[in-house]
């Protein structure tokens, strides 16, 4: 197992480390949920031990504050790494990791539908949030119905939870099992269409003091980062791509190493 696979489950374990709900049942909301995780892991997650940072910009937005704190959460880090944490401890891109690796009819993602998760951070996250004041990113969200949805019905002891299933429950189970299908056929789908964490931190890819170097004399454009590339982004073009993750992947397939990382 790779260094890169042994963090993502190590990091994937520690976000979602609550035993006790696996026997007790409920949600932790313990002092450790006052703080933020720099991915999507939802809140209602059982396991989860912190809190998703698009379901708290959400609620600033719709009580119509400023969020001052996940705006700083969001860009400290993407200051720091850019979108380094999709690439190494977000449990849900790992879990697209896994599903890619399923032996099937693979395909490339057009490059325009790069750009729709800022319609999603924009438009779903930010003006409907705002003008509902609800957290429809979340009533939407894959990463929600897998570990926290599915989860919550089944372990439901009383039948409560199970009563109120609905339309918006199935439609929610059914969104997860379309990028479930598209994830298995294409790359890391759901980052590089929907995700508005990603969309926040692509921002600062450009600008972030971890970035990509090519050095152009050494590289023989053999393409063999971007087929390694868990965003199928062309590195040796666009070192500082908005779908690049810095998983570093491009840097150890490289047969020339004329990829380096470097902090500035």
């Amino acid at each position: 197992m790779s260094l890169k696979r042994i963090i993502q489950t190590i990091a994937t374990v520690i976000q979602n480390a609550y035993i006790p709900a696996i026997f007790a049942g409920g949600i932790y909301q313990g002092f450790l949920k006052r703080a933020c995780t720099p991915i999507l892991n939802c809140w209602g997650c059982p396991l989860a031990l912190f809190s998703c940072p698009m379901g708290a910009l959400q609620h600033f937005i719709g009580l119509g504050l400023i969020p001052f704190y996940t705006v700083g959460f969001f860009g400290t880090v993407g200051m720091l790494v850019g979108r380094m944490t999709c690439g190494w401890i977000c449990p849900f891109g790992f879990f697209q990791d896994l599903l890619y690796k399923i032996r099937s009819f693979k395909a490339e993602l057009p490059k325009p539908f790069s750009y729709f998760k800022y319609v999603v951070l924009i438009g779903v996250a930010g003006v409907i949030a705002y003008l509902t004041a609800e957290p429809w990113f979340c009533k939407l969200c894959p990463d929600g119905s897998l570990i926290a949805g599915i989860p919550l019905v089944l372990a439901d002891r009383t039948g409560d939870l199970r009563a109120l299933v609905g339309w918006h429950y199935y439609m929610k189970i059914s969104i997860l099992l379309a990028i479930i299908v598209l994830s298995v056929a294409m790359k890391r789908f759901f980052c590089r269409t929907f995700c508005p964490v990603g969309a926040i931190y692509s921002i600062f890819n450009r600008f972030s003091l971890l970035k990509l170097q090519i050095d152009d004399k050494r590289c023989i454009r053999c393409e063999s980062c971007q087929t390694k590339c868990p965003m199928h982004v062309p590195i040796y073009r666009s070192p500082s791509n908005i779908d690049c993750i810095r998983c570093l992947d491009c840097v150890k397939v490289c047969p020339t190493n004329a990829i380096k990382h470097k902090v500035r």
